[in-house]
């Protein structure tokens, strides 16, 4: 019997509690105003008590629950700070940890997919897990060479508990709209959904993990921890040491926040130049900032878990850096012109070329400096502009339209910004266009040899 939730009557019960649960305290809020507490001490105890529920039933749930929180997470940099900073601690939990699987469950798990003598295949194995995710935990071990070892483990009826987690939170998904004012919850939960079969494959994982791997070996700056083992619901990997990202953003220098800034920016943009995949889980307890190699380097970026890609042979589309160009060049028709061809704007639908330059200018900003810093501040200031019903830029964004092949893309170029808005990193963007996206340098004319006299 696993010991995951997932009858559908009882983690449908616990979703329920959210909603209900804001409403109660809401009940529970005003009887404290009546007896004469101050409405902002009332209004913070609220919201930090509708918190910590947010993150005991996400948490409990694991599943598609603590992965749409997840998702969620990098976004909170774009939410007034009323709103953000009583979630914010909440959230970064998901980030990084959830209630434990019970060690009998892991050794049943371990002794079904590895077989009875598992154990012979570690010199050590530690019963309690480092981290916990939304479909498995993680147990460090050494392997039987002596490797130090990540032993990745799935939630035994994963899979079912995502579905349901995720077809639940749909229905909710007007109710938990408010937690990120003007994000459309219900595509992000669609897109969720659709990446459930992959995300618990971990042969594809560790293929994408293999390829990032040796595609990296020896980088300066990017650190991949090679696969070990694989087998069906455990994923034996290296083990990577390293400060994790959230201990970055809350604590860190501003040499190491803009020192991950600049690498997470390489990584988003030379991955799938460099291995025809796309990282798609950019949430900080993804990622780890580990001290230079032997020739004492700067900081490294240690970049783990691979379930979630996106697979472009070709790497990004040329359309992205030719259209992200033309834009900082002014060239409104021609931008207009070629967001129609590639289905951001409909047949059915006109807009003023001119109109959609200065829509999309504000976005872009961070391309057009020698180097920009990312802070809460701008960010809430784009996501203001765009959610604002009664501003230019969100009713012509209501009428963009975003291509199925460019969805993946999009969320995890803005969920990237997010957590460089939560680091408040000053990068070089424009180095790593220009290094890495198709497109974004116009490619040289080629010169015709003179032809040579007779």
């Amino acid at each position: 019997m696993s010991d995951l939730p997932r009858k559908a009557v009882t983690r449908t019960a616990k979703l329920a509690a959210l909603p209900l649960g804001i409403a109660g305290r809401a009940t529970w809020g005003l009887g404290k105003r009546i007896v004469g507490e101050s409405a902002d001490l009332v209004g913070r105890e609220l919201q930090q008590r509708t918190a910590d529920q947010l993150f005991k039933v996400l948490g409990e749930l694991k599943g598609g629950a603590m992965k749409f929180g997840q998702a969620l997470s990098v976004f909170e940099s774009a939410l007034p700070e009323e709103v953000a900073g009583p979630y914010r601690a909440a959230l970064t939990k998901l980030q990084e940890a959830a209630p434990p699987m019970p060690t009998r469950t892991v050794h049943a798990v371990l002794e079904e997919r590895l077989g009875e003598d598992w154990r012979d295949l570690f010199l050590e194995f530690e019963d309690k897990p480092s981290a916990a995710a939304s479909i498995g935990q993680v147990h460090r071990g050494v392997w039987h060479d002596g490797r130090e070892v990540a032993v990745k483990v799935q939630y035994p009826g994963a899979g079912e508990a995502l579905l349901s987690d995720l077809n639940q939170l749909s229905r909710f998904a007007r109710l938990l709209g408010p937690l990120v004012p003007g994000m459309d919850v219900k595509p992000l939960i669609t897109e969720l959904k659709d990446r459930v079969s992959e995300e618990l494959d971990y042969g594809l994982e560790a293929q994408a993990q293999r390829a990032h791997a040796d595609e990296f070996t020896d980088d300066p700056d990017v650190v991949v921890p090679d696969v070990v083992h694989q087998g069906e619901q455990v994923l034996v990997t290296e083990w990577m040491d390293g400060i994790p990202l959230s201990e970055i953003i809350s604590d860190g220098t501003e040499e190491q926040r803009d020192r991950a800034g600049q690498l997470l920016a390489r990584f988003l943009f030379s991955g799938p130049a460099r291995t025809g995949l796309l990282h798609a889980d950019p949430h900080p307890g993804n990622f780890r900032l580990l001290p230079g190699g032997p020739e004492g380097e700067d900081w490294r970026l240690g970049v783990l878990d691979f379930g979630t890609v996106d697979r472009l042979p070709g790497g990004l589309p040329a359309t992205i850096g030719e259209s992200l160009r033309m834009t900082l060049d002014g060239e409104a028709e021609a931008v207009y012109a070629m967001l129609c061809t590639e289905g951001f704007v409909k047949e059915s639908i006109e807009l003023d070329p001119d109109a959609v330059l200065d829509y999309l200018l504000p976005i872009i900003e961070p391309a057009q400096a020698d180097a920009f810093t990312f802070t809460r501040s701008w960010i809430r200031t784009q996501a203001a502009r765009i959610a604002d019903p009664r501003s230019p830029a969100y009713q012509l964004g209501s009428r963009l339209n975003l291509p199925p092949a460019y969805l993946l893309i999009h969320r995890v170029t803005l969920s990237t910004i997010g957590v460089l808005c939560q680091l408040g990193a000053t990068v070089r963007l424009r180095d790593e266009l220009e290094e890495w996206l198709p497109g974004f340098v116009p490619e040289e004319p080629v010169q015709e040899e003179p032809a040579a006299e007779a």
